[in-house]
């Protein structure tokens, strides 16, 4: 008999695999039909029956939606970061030597079963310049007035909602000088008589 394919998605690995990549960002339909190779509907059915893949994915995008709260908070109240300026220049031949020996010395004490093929790839991949700090500056991101109102609307809907609800109970008052003029005395007054 033929196991169906949700199975593979209840054991420990697959629903590794759906809480990662929700986390990633991709979208039911996404997961579904690109990762699994299912209907965005079957899906929903497995999270319907299966409460551990429904976890999964929740937990998934609990992480991610977290990270795009927090980058909203902090576009919507402004922040500050480091900018650094670094100078770049090349070794002269003694300096690279040198460098180099001690980078293959370093990477041998840290990787005693390392390979001669090893070490060349640490051979190729070896830049002989040096660097160093220049200016470090601090630059500000002033607050978004956007996302601020972005978020106010979504936390506090009643106080911050662009639509306002408002209700009248009383009477309305209107001075119509037509007030009390008969049908046929209108028809008339339309027909310019």
């Amino acid at each position: 008999m033929a196991r169906g394919k949700y199975q593979e998605y209840l054991t420990k690995e697959g629903l590794l695999k759906l809480e990662g990549w929700a986390r990633d960002g991709l979208t039911d339909e996404q997961i579904a039909e690109d990762k699994i190779g299912i209907n965005r509907t079957t899906l929903y059915d497995w999270k319907k029956k299966y409460p551990d893949i429904s976890d999964a994915l929740s937990n998934g995008k609990e992480v991610i939606d977290r990270k795009v709260e927090n980058a909203l908070l902090k576009r919507a109240l402004g922040y500050e970061y480091a900018e650094n300026e670094y100078a770049v220049w090349d070794m002269d031949e003694d300096e690279a030597f040198n460098e180099l020996n001690k980078v293959i010395r370093e990477f041998k004490d840290l990787n005693p079963e390392a390979t001669d093929e090893d070490i060349q790839r640490v051979r190729r991949e070896f830049e002989p310049v040096k660097i160093k700090l220049v200016k470090k500056k601090t630059k500000e991101v002033i607050p978004d007035t956007n996302a601020a109102k972005f978020w106010l609307m979504n936390r506090k809907p009643k106080e911050w909602r662009d639509k306002q609800h408002v209700q009248h109970d009383g009477s309305i008052k209107i001075d119509n000088p037509f007030e009390g003029l008969s049908e046929s005395d209108l028809r008339k007054l339309a027909d310019g008589g």
